[in-house]
């Protein structure tokens, strides 16, 4: 038998036994996924989490590997069973290993975008016990999580929410509002509650998260975030402008040039103005059917011939010509650079 030969055999019957050592011995492979363990022929309820982390088998069948705080949060909603795991060393106990667990990252944060008359409320949950799925994007039930109100009267709200991306741990939810409330028009003195029910806040207790949302008489409004507008720094310019998403399924745009910008000196143009150094030609609808759009832009030194200095005053404009009331109204958001 030549060398070669006998040095794959070799190595064939050393891979061999490694994986039945492997499978025979779960706690060796306390260093691989849930899902890489049940590729090795583990049984779910077998499956070894790392320290201080829980396994719970979901409905679906699926283990997963969770903060204690997140395991019991699971099995409350009915979302998965808890599987008591073996203490591989005697002296540390479940408590113990719970104790040392980092607090979450992100827990019960609502952020909402405007609401308005005879629309919708688009708003955002952010917490990290039900990202669970981080090779993926969670859909999450909503059944006891939430609960909505208009002026202290219960409205029904979306029966789902769908994380905004792979292992962002925030999710979009849609509140679609009644014309009516007790037989009455909203109107812009309304406010909309809505109550988040996190069974488990970062010390692991139960909190209950409360945003209040009123409405405004205007269906659009204009927003900035992150850069601070400073010279040179990108930031983010988001219109809320429900009435342009058009197509449900898929992202809509609005022309950059539908924005105005004005600024000291006589400056007056649109964010169209390739100056801004947009990322893109359009303000992008966020996702489908979420009214949303952004768009990343820079304010630069000079606009057509004018400096821009730090501290002077700037204003983006958006003419909202379909109002409740059927008129067109201006959509003023001031701002200074910085």
């Amino acid at each position: 038998m030549s060398f070669c030969l006998k040095k794959v055999l070799f190595v064939g019957l050393f891979l061999t036994l490694s994986l039945a050592v492997l499978v025979a011995n779960p706690a060796n492979a306390e260093w691989e996924s849930p899902r890489k363990q049940i590729k090795l022929g583990i049984l779910a309820e077998n499956i070894t989490c790392k320290a201080g982390l829980s396994l719970v088998i979901r409905n679906n069948g699926n283990p997963v590997c969770v903060k204690p705080a997140t395991a019991d949060k699971l099995e409350k909603m009915g979302l998965g069973k808890i599987i008591v795991a073996k203490v591989t060393n005697p002296n540390v106990s479940v408590k113990d290993l719970e104790k040392n667990q980092a607090p979450v990252k992100n827990s019960g944060n609502i952020e909402v975008v405007p609401a308005s008359l005879g629309s919708v409320v688009n708003f955002y949950i952010t917490d990290d016990d039900l990202n669970l799925a981080h090779n993926g994007i969670e859909t999450v039930s909503t059944e006891g999580l939430f609960e909505f109100s208009i002026n202290g009267v219960a409205i029904d709200g979306p029966s789902s929410m769908v994380e905004t991306g792979q292992d962002t741990g925030r999710f979009y939810l849609k509140l679609e509002l009644p014309d009516t409330i007790n037989d009455r028009p909203l109107d812009q003195n309304d406010i909309v509650v809505i109550k988040y029910l996190d069974a488990s806040n970062y010390s692991g207790d139960k909190q209950v998260i409360t945003k209040s949302v009123p409405l405004t008489k205007s269906f659009a409004k204009v927003e900035t975030y992150g850069g601070g507008s400073r010279i040179g720094h990108e930031f983010v310019v988001r219109l809320y402008e429900p009435d342009a998403n058009k197509d449900s399924k898929d992202e809509d745009t609005i022309s950059l040039s539908k924005l105005e910008y004005r600024g000291e000196g006589g400056i007056r143009t649109t964010l169209a103005n390739p100056r801004f150094s947009a990322n893109s030609s359009n303000l992008t609808e966020t996702g489908p059917n979420t009214g949303i759009f952004e768009v990343k832009i820079e304010i630069p030194r000079e606009i057509d011939g004018k400096v821009v200095d730090i501290g002077d005053w700037y204003e983006i404009r958006y003419i909202d010509s379909s109002t409740p009331s059927d008129t067109s109204e201006k959509i003023i958001l001031k701002g200074r650079i910085g």
